[in-house]
């Protein structure tokens, strides 16, 4: 059996209905940069966060770039962050033109390690960006603690995280902003390149809204230097129509990982990371640990089975950052880089495929 790694065809098939008809209003109306479809997202995406705003943005990345610019961080600030992310985390911060200050995970979670976070505090510091990995929310209570106690701001990096809980919590509504990703492969995902940022800060909603449009405040008059980072209409209407199937959708890939689990535990090759029983992840990826994976990965895929590396090298071992830091920084973070393989996930998938999976992995194995 052939078991594709993501199936977004499966998704478009179910909505289609709605989609094409969303989409076509976009057309008809003309409305292609920001506007009126963008808005009705925005206000839909703030209520289900449980905040005040939501600024619709060009991708996730400018969502933590445009953050932090509204914050006035940049030049000789020290912004933290893990270093088992996704680059995004750490470029954002470089061209806001402050400087990123990497953490490392932890083995139990692949989730930033809070243990860790005071000691790479420096004078410079101004934010902590924790990561809700995999679509797992970080220890937000521990996070949010230390950020008091040094006075430092906290952005949530919920790109992976749509309809993540914690303690009741949605993602992106418990740090000073959030920032998410609309990638069309993510658990709310556009049709083509699209993010957001929510936060209950009026003038951060405003300064955003300013920044994600040239710096202007009404048309050609521009107050500050911006950027052009306005969402795309027809990416709002699609967002609109797939943002009342995320909590069904969710529950799928929930379940989809209840049953990975059984299948997978108690064996001896596979390490399973911790479901913490005060969150819910939204299991936008499910993502285990296995030696010899690059050999495992290519002998699934020899028996049909996809699977993704989710990453296969850390942040700080990238080319970009060359002479910054050097191997051995960040032991958990590179040790896991070797072993982690992720397997099929998305709501679609079937029981059948999940055994298939199983089954052939443990083969491999």
């Amino acid at each position: 059996m052939l078991v594709p790694f993501l199936d977004l065809k499966a998704q478009y098939g179910s909505i289609k209905s709605e989609i094409d008809p969303a989409m076509q209003a976009v057309v008809d109306s003309c409305a292609f940069a920001g506007g009126p479809f963008v808005e009705k997202f925005e206000k839909s995406f703030a209520a289900y966060c449980g905040t005040l705003h939501c600024i619709g943005v060009g991708n996730g990345t400018s969502a933590l770039e445009l953050i932090l610019r509204a914050y006035g961080i940049g030049q000789g600030d020290d912004v933290i962050t893990v270093a088992n992310s996704f680059f995004a985390s750490a470029e954002a911060i470089s061209l806001s033109g402050a400087t990123p200050v990497l953490v490392d995970c932890t083995e139990d979670d692949a989730l930033i390690d809070v243990t860790r976070i005071e000691q790479a505090i420096t004078k410079n510091t101004k934010a902590i960006i924790p990561v809700h990995l995999y679509g797992q929310c970080a220890d937000m209570d521990t996070v949010l603690s230390i950020a008091k106690k040094h006075d430092l701001l906290v952005i949530e990096d919920a790109c992976q995280a749509h309809g993540a809980l914690y303690k009741g919590k949605k993602a992106g509504c418990m740090g000073e902003a959030g920032a998410f990703s609309f990638y069309p492969g993510k658990n709310l995902g556009a049709y083509g390149e699209g993010g957001a940022v929510t936060t209950n800060n009026d003038s951060i909603d405003k300064k955003i809204r300013m920044l994600r449009d040239h710096g202007m405040q009404e048309k050609y008059k521009h107050a500050i230097v911006g950027k052009n980072e306005r969402m795309d209409g027809i990416q709002g209407a699609v967002l609109s129509v797939k943002l009342p199937h995320l909590d069904a959708w969710n529950d799928a890939r929930r379940k989809n990982a209840a049953l990975y689990r059984t299948l997978l535990k108690n064996n001896a090759n596979i390490r399973l990371f911790t479901a913490h029983d005060d969150r819910s992840s939204n299991y936008h990826l499910f993502v285990i640990r296995v030696e010899n994976r690059d050999v495992a990965q290519d002998k699934l895929k020899q028996k049909g089975i996809a699977t993704g590396i989710h990453y296969p090298i850390p942040i700080h071992l990238q080319e970009a950052y060359a002479g910054i830091w050097k191997k051995g920084d960040f032991p958990v973070a590179e040790k896991m880089a070797g072993e982690l393989l992720s397997l099929p996930m998305f709501p679609e998938l079937t029981e059948e495929m999940i055994q298939e999976v199983c089954k052939a992995l443990k083969e491999v194995l």
